[in-house]
């Protein structure tokens, strides 16, 4: 019972790290293209 509950526990903190996690990857991948066009130099 309870291994089933930490189970789906786990399953719905993956979805919401990956939600959440999704938005800062944009942000990331936006700074990231303005920082490099800036520098040049990184890809």
């Amino acid at each position: 019972m309870f291994r089933a509950i930490a189970d789906i526990l786990r399953s719905i903190g993956g979805v919401l790290a990956a939600v959440v996690s999704l938005p800062f990857r944009a942000v990331a991948r936006l700074f990231g293209g303005a920082s490099s066009s800036v520098h040049g130099r990184r890809h």
